[in-house]
């Protein structure tokens, strides 16, 4: 977690530098000279523990939080191919309590998480999130 605090850092302080650093490609506007000054960019951080460490909670803009129900996880679950296949009861003995665990952790330590129906389709999903994001930054200029 520390080291991935640390790659959010270095991209927050330039992110231009930081792309090409790390092999992305920059569109040719970003190359323009001052551009920086007049483009936005974003980061997208993504993990089941990223709302639970507190040097990441108080860089982020946006939070954003995808839950289904008990069921709808363990059936997703028991359809993936693991190289080592999980042992028998591991995801009512282990993975469903370490979940609500840190959970419960989360909202306790992060304020501003807009929860999402992961029951929704994607298109809905990816509409309710590029929209919040879209207001945010129409509230910035």
């Amino acid at each position: 977690m520390e080291a991935m605090s640390n790659t959010v850092k270095g991209w927050r302080e330039n992110p231009v530098k930081f792309a090409r650093s790390h092999g992305v490609s920059l569109s040719p506007e970003t190359e323009e000279p001052h551009s920086e000054d007049k483009r936005i960019h974003i980061l997208i951080v993504e993990g089941f523990l990223i709302y639970n460490y507190k040097p990441l909670i108080d860089i982020y803009d946006k939070c954003f939080y995808i839950s289904i129900p008990y069921e709808e996880c363990k059936r997703r679950r028991s359809t993936r191919t693991y190289t080592v296949p999980d042992p028998p009861g591991l995801f009512d003995g282990h993975v469903w309590p370490m979940y609500l665990k840190h959970r419960k952790e989360m909202a306790n330590n992060c304020n501003g998480i807009e929860y999402i129906d992961g029951m929704t389709s994607k298109d809905d999903i990816y509409n309710r999130v590029y929209e919040s994001v879209h207001n945010s930054l129409l509230n910035k200029l």
